[in-house]
């Protein structure tokens, strides 16, 4: 199974996520990006454990509601594992290599890189550009995970009446969807350190890009299920009256002073810790601005929040700002959905891979 698949015929993005599945078809004319189609199919229970796939058949079959709702006709999909669960290395290879004799190469010594025996793992690699200390090497990403990981993913697909032609790592897809967006996202320099917060059902994200490429990135267990728990507990309601109530409103008068604010002040201080962390391990960083992604940056008012109280310029992540849509788009739909849509973005954006 090849992650970086080099030519590419038109895939859809399907992103995977503890709460939901998301699917996107895009097109390309120019320079210009649009939007095919796109669907959200939620998942009621929580097929995921640790971002690896507990129930196969129940995400196969979110696949083929989204499929349905999406009226795409494209047979060929590009999913990811989480960065977690990937192991990445930069190498460095001598630039005279053509891409099988490096690959070759890397078969040969990647045993030195790879912490589990090469039976187990699928890896790949993609060459990211000349080494700045050398001209005469290449920095190599390598990218390598337990073939568990990838093969439940490609189960998924494949019962759901798809084929598996890419797999991604979530972080690369950020990255990948983030160079779409334009300024004030990149704080007016694309040399400029942006944190992407990824705050999602279960899980939250911080992903560091530096001159548009992944820095860093750590995952936390935070996300918006535990507010939805706090407003089944509070007002007596079952779980997807909780959810619904948060989505849709409708919750008594005292949700937002009582419930939502301190969700909000959490999510603050989640970002802030994660910040934190980073600023602690490396040397002479500043965070230039925040994009925030995931179901929670829809939530009204965050943005604001997080950038009074970090002090760093806060943006809602939206990877479609530029596109046209096709007159099947509900542009409402898609744009509420944006902030949750980076992953399966990006993984579309495979379709273009020259």
């Amino acid at each position: 199974m090849s992650w970086f698949n080099r030519k590419q015929k038109a895939v859809l993005g399907i992103d995977i996520s503890s709460a939901a599945v998301k699917l996107l078809e895009l097109s390309k004319s120019g320079d210009r990006y649009r939007v095919e189609s796109f669907a959200v199919a939620p998942l009621q229970q929580y097929p995921l454990i640790e971002k690896n796939i507990a129930h196969v058949d129940m995400i196969a079959e979110a696949i083929k509601i989204a499929l349905r709702r999406s009226q795409s006709k494209l047979n060929q999909a590009t999913v990811a594992v989480s960065g977690s669960a990937v192991m990445t290395k930069i190498i460095t290879m001598p630039a005279s290599l053509s891409d099988v004799e490096m690959q070759d190469q890397i078969i040969i010594e990647a045993d030195q890189y790879v912490p589990f025996s090469l039976d187990e793992v699928n890896f790949d690699f993609e060459v990211r550009g000349i080494n700045d200390n050398n001209p005469d090497l290449v920095d190599v990403l390598l990218v390598a995970s337990r073939k568990e990981n990838v093969d439940d993913r490609i189960e998924a697909l494949v019962k759901a009446g798809l084929k598996a032609s890419i797999i991604d790592v979530e972080t690369f897809a950020i990255e990948n969807a983030f160079s779409l967006m334009p300024d004030p996202y990149k704080n007016s320099s694309y040399a400029k350190t942006v944190a992407i917060a990824d705050i999602g059902s279960t899980i939250s994200t911080l992903t560091l890009l530096h001159d548009g490429r992944v820095l860093y990135t750590r995952e936390q267990e935070f996300g918006g299920k535990q507010l939805t728990e706090e407003i089944q507990r509070r007002y007596g309601l079952s779980y997807e009256e909780a959810g619904m109530g948060k989505r849709r409103g409708g919750l008594p008068e005292n949700y937002t002073v009582d419930v939502l604010d301190p969700f909000k002040r959490a999510m603050v201080q989640q970002i802030q810790r994660s910040l934190q962390f980073f600023v602690s391990s490396s040397t002479n960083r500043t965070i230039d601005s925040i994009v925030l992604a995931g179901g929670c940056a829809s939530i009204q008012g965050i943005d604001k929040l997080v950038e009074n109280n970090l002090d760093i310029p806060t943006y809602i992540a939206n990877p479609f700002i530029n596109m046209t849509l096709s007159n099947k788009i509900n542009p409402d739909a898609l744009y509420s959905d944006a902030p949750a849509m980076m992953v399966a973005c990006g993984l579309a954006l495979r379709s273009f891979d020259s």
